[in-house]
């Protein structure tokens, strides 16, 4: 069963700008009446709202704070579509003992995991007033493996595959379809670094409403994506060997 964009009211977190901007261009070019745009500062949003309009809805939100969440719930109770998108990668490197670790982890922990949960928390008794609607939680190839250079990254990632996986079977009684995406490397401000062939964001989530649309649960929305949710549906095993072979080339 997929959900129906035309018409739809979405609200998009981490929207000022890479995946998070794209998305909002790729649901309006699909038909929805309305997106609730969430960024930390209001003001990063002036370019998407010069381009959609009164159909624009900028919104403060830092998904780390629950009065943010909260308020934005109270404001956005016509949503039926929900995408968290939100995410940080706090830190790289080569180092296991680096302590860098610790603090980046929790700061990447916050917001891929504990940011997406609050948010669903608070909207899925709204999307359950509006006949059900839909969640989809922008994660991560790294969700499903481990890239050693980014490891805490890859961990936090890998709790949002897990609560997107619990929130399914948890809101399906009220209609509420749940949809995990698991992108490759994007080519935005967030993956500067890394050493990989990139999608564009307006590809990656032009690709990501597409699958909405079409009802599908895990979403691969880029070349890389879908090579690693080949092995991942099949030899997960093989999908650690095919890391290790990425790292070393």
């Amino acid at each position: 069963m997929g959900f129906r964009i035309e018409g739809a009211v979405a609200l998009v977190t981490g929207a000022n700008r890479g995946i998070g901007e794209a998305l909002v261009d790729a649901l309006f070019a699909k038909g929805a009446a309305k997106v609730y745009a969430g960024a930390r500062q209001v003001s990063d949003l002036a370019a998407l709202q010069a381009r959609h309009g009164h159909k624009l809805v900028p919104v403060q939100l830092d998904v780390t704070q629950p009065s943010d969440i909260q308020a934005a719930a109270a404001r956005a109770q016509d949503v039926s579509l929900l995408i968290n998108n939100a995410g940080v990668a706090a830190h790289m490197g080569p180092d296991f003992a680096d302590p860098t670790w610790l603090s980046a982890g929790r700061a990447e922990m916050d917001v891929n995991y504990f940011g997406t949960l609050q948010m669903m928390q608070a909207f899925a008794p709204i999307l359950g007033r509006n006949g059900g609607g839909a969640i989809a939680n922008v994660a991560s190839v790294a969700s499903l493996v481990s890239f050693p250079p980014f490891m805490a990254y890859s961990a936090s990632k890998s709790a949002t595959h897990s609560v997107t996986q619990a929130a399914r079977l948890l809101l399906s009684g009220q209609g509420t379809q749940v949809f995990g995406i698991y992108p490759g490397p994007v080519d935005t401000r967030m993956a500067e670094q890394v050493p990989f062939e990139k999608a564009t964001p307006a590809a990656a989530a032009q690709a990501m409403v597409q699958d909405i649309e079409a009802g599908v649960e895990e979403i691969f929305p880029d070349p890389i994506a879908k090579e690693f949710g080949r092995l991942w549906s099949g030899e997960p095993k093989a999908l650690e060997a095919h890391v290790a072979q990425m790292m070393a080339a």
